[in-house]
């Protein structure tokens, strides 16, 4: 029997049995009727509650509260989570596919406030880098790349003049992209070529998450404006799109160029001091973000802020320069281990 003359069949059937709490239904119009209908159409024309015959179905994958009766609290996946970025209470979403929210403390036993990042990727970093380091440039690629950083140097010094935190913003927002489009290229190779990368890849991803914590910390310290905002839009278009070309290109031109930009903000960042200690710039207290990011002591101030931002820096010029020298040298990266949690 096909399943059409089974629907038909037992609709047909029911046509003759009442409902409860409902009229019984009259076997000679609805038995007509439903042997033209479909069981959707059947519904929609009163003939039956859904109810009656099927259990209702749920199309959202949310738990219901009422369904899972109260189990969802006693989990600990409901009501209100420690406060997040910027201190508002947060509604914890309970899931069907039960990834509950995690809850982490800190040391002192205090709830863990960001969701950005989590306590063991935090540190302590190392301020006795020397800041000094130049790579001397000689061969050609060398002086192409001290070039391009220059001359990306002037138009920057026209725009923001001496507004370093406006200024900080900017430059953390292009120093941002180079670690994770080379962490990206390298991962693809990776999956190509059926082989390790020797650690290059959490290297730069880890690079890049770093210069994107600093513009989230600078972001509470100084807000752009508007046309700032659209001045980023723009350079990260450029620069992304020229970076990823210039890493397929030459990656060991592309390490260099990222190289010589975080010389540019070591200097950057030493003006940016010379400015806090004249007074011109207001010392103010530091973020919390930057307190539990960098595990700075409490009573910090913008000053310790802009020197561990520029250790970061000084750590990142060396394993550019160094990741470039490995190229230089003919070896593919994966040839010499990369400098993880070189902070």
């Amino acid at each position: 029997m096909s399943s059409r003359l089974a629907g038909t069949a037992l609709c047909r059937h029911l046509s003759h049995v009442p409902v409860p709490h409902l009229p019984a239904l009259r076997p000679t119009a609805s038995s007509a009727l439903l042997h033209r209908c479909s069981a959707a159409q059947a519904q929609r024309a009163g003939l039956w509650p859904p109810s009656w015959f099927s259990p209702p179905r749920r199309a959202s994958t949310l738990s219901d509260p009422a369904q899972d009766g109260g189990k969802d609290q006693k989990a600990g996946t409901a009501g209100k989570v420690p406060p997040g970025e910027g201190g508002a209470e947060q509604k914890a979403v309970v899931s069907y596919w039960g990834v509950p929210p995690s809850r982490m403390t800190k040391e002192d036993g205090s709830p863990w406030r960001w969701t950005c990042f989590r306590p063991w990727e935090t540190y302590e970093p190392d301020l006795s880098i020397d800041l000094k380091k130049h790579h001397a440039p000689t061969t050609f690629l060398d002086k192409m790349a001290l070039w391009t950083v220059k001359s990306l140097r002037w138009p920057t010094d026209i725009f923001f003049q001496r507004r370093y935190g406006c200024r900080a913003m900017m430059l953390e927002t292009v120093a941002a992209v180079p670690g994770m489009v080379g962490g990206l290229l390298l991962h693809l190779k990776s999956l190509r070529r059926f082989e390790h990368s020797g650690g290059w890849i959490k290297t730069l991803l880890e690079e890049a998450e770093n210069e994107r914590m600093h513009l989230m910390t600078f972001m509470e310290v100084s807000q752009p404006r508007w046309y700032e905002r659209a001045l980023v839009l723009a350079v990260q278009g450029v620069f992304f799109n020229a970076y990823f070309l210039g890493y397929l290109i030459s990656p060991k031109f592309a390490h260099r160029v990222v190289g010589y930009l975080e010389e540019e903000a070591i200097h950057s960042y030493t003006e940016f001091l010379k400015e806090i200690d004249k007074g011109t710039i207001e010392n103010v207290p530091a973020p919390a973000i930057a307190l539990d990011y960098w595990r700075l002591p409490p009573g910090s101030t913008l000053r310790d802020v802009v020197m561990v931002v520029r250790a970061d820096e000084a750590h990142h010029r060396d394993v550019n320069h160094f990741a470039s020298d490995v190229h230089y040298q003919g070896h593919q990266l994966k040839a010499a281990p990369a400098p993880l949690g070189y902070h």
